[in-house]
């Protein structure tokens, strides 16, 4: 941290900075790179090691030691070495190029802004709920690694997501402590006048005031918006007060602020990016803020800002089912989002509704953020292979006319980051194997190294980190029962509740219906029987939230509350409260199976079953999701037959037990069946393929890389081009777009005509165009998808304009005979260089 960027937050740090080192340890301590880079620990545990167990926060360290003590240390000639030592290497891993600098260095792609709600970076930042936020922790901190040039954007709330504490009578309890952000390892935002950076929104009746924050992890920058701001009335200091909490209204408000405001925040900071990454809709509104900034900039009309702006969007979808977007009354829309329309937009309301609807002609459809995300981006993905094809299916309403294999919806599929889920001593064997870089490239000889990891070595792996997975829940157990108020005798059992020699599965999951969290209870007494089993015996560690407001999955936690209180598994099953980034490290490093079982296909990805893969788990669990894509007999194990069923009862009980049988007859004898040196070596051997195969690849580390290379350097090229020369090639666009919607309806087949020679069909059509210019169109042959090929999309080539009529052309072009003539038709799309159909344009006119 430089001398002036100190001083300028010097009265909000209020730390003896006058000491020597100080500077130094405040660097370290607002740098989130030690929520995942090790090499800082054994400081912030030489200073308390108390509070550093017990929170993980540097930041809360130096805010809580007396000056005193760090006076002694910072003596100490050992601890100053290591303190120029660890600031060193922090700079220097900035400093080295990444994988993004050499091998992209030169691409026109400078920035990044990755917009999302919520950021799962340390349990002491909890601005996160789950997925999503885990998601977009993760990439900003592979983006780090690799040094991809992101900034992202994100909501600070002054409670967050809820605590969950269970009471006595097993009921979740919703708590919401203040996020103090003294105790946040974050610093405001500065003008160079010392002055703290607040934006001015126009909200209806009021001008709302929004407090800018700063966060470093890594090489990358978060920047985080909230409206506790002291001059806002009470009713919108509470707008950033929790995560996924209140109503439709003020659901609506953050988005504003951080989509809006977001942007806002970007252009005060002068950044401009290249690419706008929208982490699902709740992000949506950036795109009408980024066409108005341009607008600003260029004086283009909201048309024209738009058709270009929207080639640097992209849109990621993690909804698997239509009911989970975020979707606004009109009244609401127009009580926001009115004024702003028209006055710093230059649009109509009824046009504004239009990009966030279905039918733009139904005044009392609501706004959907996932369309208007789709309606300005230049592309869309989703978070699974499986999920890709979801998606496709859930916005085909948005492209009537086409295939379901034609909507542009693509995939990559989520990865989580390996250093923030590899427990030290999972570490040590990957770094002995694989080096010390392993996860800063593009890990191609990592397979290789790990299938050369003996047996042993990666038994000995996982009995000592199940050894601290058992030691964790003991101390966490004996603290929650003491909490909830449960008798002495009782606490004192925790002491000796898991043994570190026993197969251990987990759970730990939100608990929503559609997650089936109680499927292990279908059969209560059958699942007994697995967990006592005296020759092969079975512990269960559970974990989760359901939402304040979902009685259904509070309901359930109750149901297993009720189970493991049963005599016949007191000590086989636990439930371990307040289901956080803490206790998700614990769990994902030590149980050796994790069991999922959402009903397919509502998992759009899933992430926990991939953090326990750098660990050595293995994955029981339901083809929905990334498992779909990644199972094989040979990594783990899977149940259902990968199709959908919808809530089908019957249905769920088969699934069920098959999950019982699986644990029954391969799952639990495998892992008991030992060699003569008491290695399972069957088990063994399905760790270290699952390790081999599966680590590198569902890693946010391959994600990341693919976002770029796949999404962000072409949506960059697109956006520049489009934006050169006063705006001529985004002008062109607006001009064909027009072109083609005032003459699509005269466009005809005139005639269509194949013959059969060799091997192949020959097709000639001629059509009417009228005087539409024909490089803005193409025809194809089309044939719906081939199991083996795919879909055909056979461009055909312009022969000849008719001379008796110049609006008529001839196109001729030949497809393989494997199907019958009938399988194949005519049709004719738009056509405009780097333009994204059916995206950015959906008409289409086919022949039949």
């Amino acid at each position: 941290m430089n001398e002036k960027k100190l001083a300028a937050n010097r009265q909000f740090l209020m730390l003896p900075i006058d000491l020597d080192g100080v500077a130094e340890l405040i660097e370290l301590a607002l740098d989130l790179r030690w929520s995942w880079n090790r090499r800082t620990d054994k400081l912030w545990e030489m200073i308390d090691p108390d509070l550093w167990k017990l929170m993980k926060n540097p930041w809360n360290i130096l805010k809580t030691v007396s000056r005193e003590k760090l006076k002694k240390l910072l003596s100490d000639p050992m601890f100053l070495t290591m303190l120029k030592d660890l600031v060193k290497a922090n700079r220097e891993d900035d400093e080295n190029p990444g994988w993004f600098q050499k091998n992209h260095g030169e691409s026109p792609l400078k920035t990044i802004a990755y917009f999302s709600m919520e950021y799962m970076l340390s349990e002491a930042f909890p601005i996160y709920s789950g997925g999503l936020g885990n998601v977009a922790g993760d990439q900003l901190k592979a983006s780090s690694d690799l040094g991809v040039p992101v900034v992202a954007v994100g909501l600070l709330y002054q409670q967050g997501y809820f605590r969950q504490f269970i009471d006595k009578d097993g009921v979740q309890q919703a708590l919401y402590p203040y996020n103090d952000p003294g105790q946040l390892p974050i610093t405001p935002l500065r003008r160079p006048n010392g002055e703290w950076l607040r934006l001015k929104v126009e909200f209806p009746g009021w001008s709302l005031w929004i407090r800018t924050w700063h966060v470093e992890v890594g090489r990358t920058t978060l920047l985080l918006l909230d409206s506790n701001d002291s001059v806002n009335p009470p009713f919108h200091r509470g707008i950033t007060s929790e995560l996924y909490g209140g109503g439709s209204e003020l659901r609506l408000k953050q988005e504003l602020l951080l989509g809006i405001g977001g942007w806002m925040l970007l252009e005060e900071l002068g950044i401009k990016p290249d690419v706008c990454h929208l982490n699902e809709g709740h992000a949506a509104l950036a795109v009408l803020e980024r066409a108005a900034s341009y607008m600003k900039e260029t004086g283009e009309s909201f048309e024209t800002a738009l058709a270009i702006t929207r080639a640097g969007n992209l849109f990621t979808t993690h909804t698997a089912v239509p009911a989970g977007f975020d979707r606004f009354s009109p009244d609401l829309i127009e009580q926001y989002l009115g004024k702003y329309a028209q006055t710093k937009l230059g649009i109509s309301f009824n046009e504004l509704m239009a990009l966030g609807r279905l039918n733009s002609n139904d005044a009392d459809e609501p706004f959907n953020m996932a369309h208007l995300a789709i309606h300005g981006s230049g592309a869309v993905n989703g978070v699974s292979l499986l999920h890709g094809k979801i998606s496709r299916h859930i916005f085909q309403s948005l492209f009537p006319k086409w295939p379901k294999e034609d909507i542009p919806v693509g995939y990559v599929t989520n990865g989580v980051h390996i250093p923030s889920w590899n427990s030290s001593i999972s570490d040590q064997v990957w770094a002995e194997a694989c080096g010390p870089d392993r996860w800063l490239g593009e890990m191609k000889k990592m397979e290789e190294q790990i299938r050369a990891l003996p047996d042993l070595k990666i038994w000995q792996m996982r009995a000592a980190q199940r050894k601290e997975l058992v030691k964790y829940i003991r101390q966490r157990l004996g603290k929650d029962w003491a909490a909830s108020g449960n008798p002495s005798h009782e606490i004192e059992q925790t002491c000796y509740i898991f043994d570190p020699n026993i197969l251990t599965l987990g759970f730990a999951r939100r608990f929503a219906t559609y997650k089936r969290p109680n499927m292990l209870l279908h059969d209560p007494e059958r699942l007994i029987r697995i967990l006592t089993n005296t020759r092969s015996p079975v512990q269960l560690v559970l974990g989760g939230k359901a939402h304040p407001a979902d009685i259904p999955g509070k309901n359930l936690i109750l149901e297993w509350q009720h189970f493991l209180k049963l005599p016949e598994v007191q000590g086989r099953v636990v439930f371990l409260s307040d289901y956080d980034v803490l206790v998700a490290e614990h769990l994902v490093s030590g149980v050796d199976v994790w069991i999922n079982t959402p009903r397919r296909p509502w998992e759009a990805c899933g992430t926990s079953g991939m953090k326990i893969l750098v660990n050595g788990g293995l994955n029981l669990s339901e083809l929905d999701g990334w498992w779909a894509e990644a199972y094989s007999p040979e990594v783990g194990w899977a149940i259902g037959d990968g199709e959908e069923h919808g809530d089908d009862p019957a249905w769920d009980a088969a699934e069920a037990n098959m999950l019982y049988d699986l644990l029954e007859n391969e799952v639990i004898p495998q892992f008991y069946q030992r060699d003569d040196e008491g290695i399972p070596t069957a088990w063994v051997a399905r760790i270290r393929e699952s390790m081999a195969q599966l680590t590198p690849h569902y890693s946010a580390n391959r994600s990341v890389r693919e976002y770029t290379e796949k999404y962000y350097l072409p949506a960059a090229a697109n956006y520049l081009q489009r934006s050169a020369n006063n705006s001529f090639f985004g002008k062109k666009i607006i001009e064909w777009n027009r072109q083609l919607k005032e003459k699509w309806h005269s466009l005809r087949f005139v005639d269509v005509k194949w013959n059969q020679k060799n091997d192949q069909y020959d097709f000639e059509v001629i059509v009417y165009l009228d005087d539409l210019n024909p490089d803005s169109v193409v025809l194809q042959i089309y044939a719906e998808k081939d199991p083996e090929r795919g879909p055909i999309e056979q461009p055909m080539t312009q022969i000849k304009q008719l001379e008796g009529d110049p609006c008529m052309y001839v196109y001729q072009g030949s497809v393989p005979n494997i199907h019958p003539v009938e399988y194949y038709t005519v049709r004719i799309v738009p056509y405009f260089d780097n333009v994204a159909v059916p995206l950015e344009n959906d008409h289409i006119l086919w022949h039949h």
